[in-house]
């Protein structure tokens, strides 16, 4: 299904070549940024794709006004590559309530994005690499799978044992509580990192049986994986990382940075400009231009 896009420019000189998209499909619209790199004539493209709880610009990285993937993007664009990255249904500008999210719906999404990019004449369609980060992380596991032609594959700290994950993230009693409930009983849980949210017991049902290690073997593809050696959320690290190679046939390595769940991003922006940005873009950059 061909999807309907409309599109303005972003009114930011940081970002010129930024316009934002809004995707539709069946009443479902998705809202994303799509950064072309000035001058380039079909560039490959990269979709990113959002952790829980965020939005496609990801948090702000400390001493900038941009957000993670925000500062991606240009870092991207600096090398040739556009980027497309979107917010899931019921995040950021996107369609929909919060509460509704569940995996099988954010994997819909970025299966939409991706289609869109695939019909996208300003882009190379042919070389379209997929990032993603945490949750987004397993969303882009389960979307390599379903569109096993993508040409390279990051994933950031990506969820590989969701029961696991977000019961240490919303607590053990809280999940094992919702997945005893109906449906679209109203959840509220209270988050590791504070605060709490509002979730459908939808989401937590779907815990036990989405993971993008059985999705992974299903990509053929290069795949990178990046993790954080102190990481809290996702662990245990580095083996939550490399399940991931033990499944995937195809080129692919594990790379490890010293760093928390958020790559040292509220203290110091070292590890995202010196390893984690140029260790993604370098794969990019291997198998987005150079094959």
């Amino acid at each position: 299904m061909v999807a309907s896009v409309s599109a303005t420019l972003a009114a930011t000189c940081a970002f010129a070549a930024e316009s934002k998209v809004r995707i539709e499909d069946g009443g479902r619209g998705i809202v994303g940024v799509l950064n072309i790199p000035d001058g380039a004539a079909a560039p490959p493209v990269v979709l990113m794709l959002h952790g829980f709880t965020g939005q496609k610009d990801e948090f702000p990285i400390v001493s900038s006004q941009a957000g993670l993937f925000a500062h991606t993007a240009k870092r991207l664009a600096e090398i040739g590559i556009a980027s497309l990255r979107i917010d899931f249904h019921g995040s950021g500008e996107s369609d929909g309530k919060w509460e509704e999210t569940t995996f099988s719906g954010q994997i819909q999404d970025a299966v939409l994005a991706f289609d869109y990019l695939q019909a996208l004449s300003s882009i190379d369609t042919r070389k379209i690499g997929i990032l993603g980060y945490s949750q987004g992380g397993l969303v882009g596991g389960h979307l390599a799978a379903k569109r096993p032609e993508a040409s390279a594959v990051v994933l950031w700290a990506p969820v590989t044992n969701p029961l696991s994950t977000y019961s240490t993230i919303m607590g053990r009693e809280t999940v094992q509580g919702a997945l005893a409930q109906s449906p679209d009983a109203i959840v509220t849980a209270k988050l590791s990192w504070g605060g709490e949210t509002k979730l459908k017991a939808a989401f937590f049902q779907e815990l036990p049986t989405v993971t993008p290690v059985g999705a992974i073997g299903k990509y053929p593809g290069p795949l990178r994986v990046i993790v954080g050696k102190r990481e809290t959320i996702v662990t245990p690290q580095p083996a939550a990382g490399q399940i991931l190679l033990n499944y995937h046939e195809g080129v692919e390595d594990l790379v490890e940075i010293d760093s928390d769940h958020d790559w040292n991003a509220g203290t110091t922006t070292q590890t995202v400009d010196d390893l984690l940005i140029p260790k993604s873009a370098e794969w990019f950059q291997r198998h987005l231009l150079t094959e």
